[in-house]
């Protein structure tokens, strides 16, 4: 099965059953998770050693004991898991391999167009990590917002098909979980590089315009208006194109940011304030953007937005007062993202990768929420 093939079953909301044959620990940090996924773990080693003494048959009825059938096979590139797919095939078992493995599902990437009246919205999803972007094009321009390094290339092509060449690109924040691709689309558009002012003051070791709050952002026909949201990084800012506001990593469809990602465990409550104060600041109508998925599934269109007032309905979370928000928010928090610090310092400037290291950099789960609560 190919990665894009398993992504339309995901979005279908089809139920799929996964063994994974990854050593436990690369298991759990970096599964393929969605709710409509049921997970098995038998190592490859296990199959290995049951192909030498004749036993393979034995796995599989644990298989078939533990997952309905078809059985997709999953490893890290492809590989231990066709082997896997073949013997279960062998044993009568209906199976399939995923191709290239968590490195092929690494480069499925998405789009979907938004209800926006004013511009031409896409949403971008990277199902693997939960990444979120988006294009905005009016008239003959378009602006990014949040692109990823990996797929640089893909922004420039949708903004061809809509008559639009970029004009500008911008990240909300220092991303910590993902090469950006500000620079990558400056370097292939001649577009204009825009950054929260705040990047400054964190390091950053490149040219780029800087944007505040309170500034128009315009493209094309539109205007969007600049928003400081402070809270999961200090520089955070977002982008209003009317009731629609690209939030970054503030507030996601079943989770709030996290916010030990800039000052490490010792700034995480005072940070947490600042994100309970920008939640607090946002009227019920804003329709959220945000810069993350995990276990949300999308709408009806497609895509993964929300009402704010829905969301403070839904999310445990955001019914608590500040302190309480304060201790949930910047108290037991999951691991950080992989390789979190090396890609804040390619991202401000100071170290530089090529797109393999790139691409390598950010593989696994991104883990910029706090927690995902959403009932």
């Amino acid at each position: 099965m190919s990665p894009a093939e398993l992504a339309a079953r995901l979005r279908r909301g089809e139920a799929v059953s996964v063994l994974d044959v990854r050593n436990r620990a690369d298991a759990e940090a970096w599964p393929l998770s969605g709710e409509t996924i049921t997970t098995h773990h038998l190592p490859y080693y296990r199959f290995v050693e049951a192909k030498v003494n004749d036993a393979v048959d034995e796995l599989a009825t644990a298989v078939r004991a533990a997952l309905d059938e078809p059985v997709l096979v999953v490893c890290g590139r492809g590989e231990a898991s066709a082997f896997v797919a073949e013997r279960l095939l062998a044993e009568g078992l209906e199976a399939a391999n995923l191709a290239e493995g968590m490195r092929g599902w690494a480069r499925v990437y998405h789009a979907v167009d938004l209800p926006v009246e004013t511009a031409t919205v896409v949403q971008y999803q990277r199902p693997s990590s939960g990444c979120l972007a988006y294009l905005v094009v009016s008239g003959d321009e378009a602006l990014v917002v949040d692109p990823l390094r990996a797929f640089a290339d893909r922004y420039v092509e949708d903004a061809r098909e809509h008559g639009a060449e970029v004009v500008a690109v911008v990240d909300t924040h220092v991303h910590a979980d993902h090469v950006s691709g500000v620079r990558g689309l400056r370097d292939a558009t001649g577009a204009d590089v825009l950054l929260p002012a705040g990047a400054r003051e964190r390091g950053l070791d490149f040219d780029a315009s800087l944007l505040s709050a309170g500034e128009p952002l315009t493209v094309g026909d539109v205007t969007l208006d600049v928003v400081a949201l402070p809270g999961h990084t200090t520089e955070h800012l977002g982008f209003r194109l009317g009731d629609l506001l690209f939030a970054g990593d503030t507030v996601f469809c079943e989770s709030v940011a996290r916010p030990d990602l800039e000052r490490g465990d010792d700034g995480a409550a005072e940070a947490a304030r600042r994100l309970y104060d920008t939640i607090a600041s946002l009227d019920d109508d804003t329709v959220i953007a945000p810069g993350h998925f995990s276990t949300a599934r999308p709408g009806e269109s497609g895509a993964y937005l929300a009402r704010l007032g829905d969301l403070r309905e839904r999310i445990p979370t955001l019914s608590l007062d500040r302190e309480a928000f304060v201790e949930r928010v910047s108290g037991e928090l999951p691991p950080r993202p992989a390789n979190y610090e090396e890609i804040i310092a390619v991202n401000l400037g100071r170290d530089a990768v090529d797109d393999e290291e790139s691409f390598e950099l950010e593989l696994g789960p991104n883990n910029c929420a706090a927690t995902a609560d959403a009932d």
